[in-house]
C-alpha cells in the first residue's frame, strides 16, 4: 500500500488533505478562543475612590458588588494591634503582609454582647520578605485609601504563632484583637497624615507596597462555540481519513487488474479438432434421420443354387 501511497497524484492529495486540515484546526482553535468570554464586571466604577462608610456597613455580610472597589476612610491605627501573614507574594518572592487595625472615624458602632464602642476594619499596609523588617503603623490621624476587599477564609488546624495570622481572616483577626470591625479588609494604597505621605511608597526601605489591582473578571463558557470547536477538529481527521481511503482503494484495484493479468497467463491454448471426413459415415442422409432403419436380412440356408 505504501507503493500506491506514493504515487504522485496521493502525494499531492495527502499535501492537499493536510492544508485542508491545518485550516479547521486553525478555526477549531478561533472557536474554542470564543467560547470563553469574559463576563461583564458587576460593577465599572470601583476605580472611583467613595467613603467606606458609605460603601460597606459593619456587622453584616460583605456584598459582592463592592469587591474591588476603591474606599477612603480617616481614622488612626493602633500598633498594638498587628500581625503578619505568611505566604504572601511580592514580584515571585515569598514573604509576609503587614496588616493592622485601623479606628475608622465615624464609623456606626455595633450594639449587643461582645461588641466595642470603636468599629475598625484590618488593613493590608505592606510586604516584607522578613519578619524583622516590620515596623509600626503610622500614628495620628490618617487618611487612608485604598482597595476594598472581602475577608480571607482562616487556614484550619492551623497555628500562625504569636503576632501571626494564617490569612486576612476578619474572624480571626477580631477574636485576637478582641475589636468590632467591618466584614472586610482595606489594602492600602496611600496613606496620608496632614497631607504628608507616610506609606510604604512613600517611606521605601524594606517594606513593599502591595499594589493590588482589581480581580479579573469571571469567564463563562460558551457552550455552542466549543462544540463548533471540537467539530472542527473532527472535519481535520476526517479530511485525512478520506484521503487514506482514496489510496486503499486505489491499491485494492491494483491488486485485482494484477490478479486478473495472472489469471489471463495462466489459461491453456484451445485445443485444435480435425474436421471428419464426410466420407467416413457411410449412412445416407435418409437412415441417419431414420429411426427404424432396415436391417440386412439373413441369408436362407435352404436356398440353394
Amino acid at each position: 500500500m505504501l507503493k500506491t501511497a506514493l504515487k504522485p497524484r496521493w502525494i499531492a492529495g495527502l499535501v492537499f488533505a493536510i492544508a485542508i486540515s491545518g485550516v479547521f484546526v486553525l478555526l477549531s482553535q478561533w472557536q474554542f478562543g470564543r467560547s470563553t468570554q469574559a463576563e461583564a464586571p458587576v460593577s465599572t466604577t470601583t476605580e472611583e475612590t467613595r467613603q467606606l462608610t458609605s460603601v460597606l456597613q459593619p456587622g453584616g455580610f460583605f456584598p459582592g458588588s463592592v469587591a474591588d472597589q476603591m474606599v477612603s476612610v480617616t481614622g488612626s491605627y493602633d500598633p498594638r494591634k498587628q500581625v503578619l501573614v505568611p505566604g504572601r507574594l511580592n514580584d515571585g518572592a515569598k514573604g509576609y503582609w503587614i496588616v493592622s487595625a485601623f479606628a475608622v472615624k465615624d464609623a456606626p458602632a455595633l450594639l449587643g454582647g461582645g461588641a466595642t464602642p470603636q468599629t475598625w476594619i484590618p488593613v493590608a499596609r505592606g510586604w516584607v520578605a522578613d519578619p524583622a523588617d516590620a515596623v509600626a503603623p503610622p500614628s495620628g490621624t490618617i487618611e487612608l485609601t485604598g482597595r476594598l476587599l472581602p475577608s480571607e477564609s482562616p487556614l484550619p488546624h492551623t497555628d500562625p504563632g504569636p503576632g501571626r495570622a494564617s490569612a486576612v481572616s476578619v474572624a480571626e483577626l477580631i477574636n485576637d484583637w478582641n475589636i468590632s470591625s467591618y466584614p472586610g479588609f482595606v489594602a492600602a494604597s496611600t496613606e496620608l497624615a496632614g497631607g504628608t505621605d507616610v506609606g510604604a511608597s512613600a517611606t521605601g526601605g524594606d517594606v513593599k507596597p502591595l499594589r493590588i489591582g482589581p480581580q479579573p473578571p469571571a469567564q463563562q463558557l460558551n457552550g455552542l462555540n466549543l462544540f463548533y470547536s471540537v467539530e472542527w477538529v473532527v472535519f481535520a481527521g476526517f479530511a485525512l481519513f478520506i484521503w487514506w481511503r482514496l489510496v486503499k482503494d486505489d491499491y485494492r484495484r491494483d491488486l485485482e487488474d494484477e490478479l486478473d493479468e495472472e489469471l489471463a497467463g495462466d489459461e491453456p491454448p484451445a485445443e485444435h479438432h480435425p474436421a471428419e471426413h464426410p466420407a467416413a459415415d457411410h449412412r445416407t442422409a435418409e437412415q441417419a434421420t431414420d429411426p427404424h432403419p432396415t436391417a440386412p436380412r439373413p441369408t436362407d440356408p435352404r436356398v440353394q443354387s
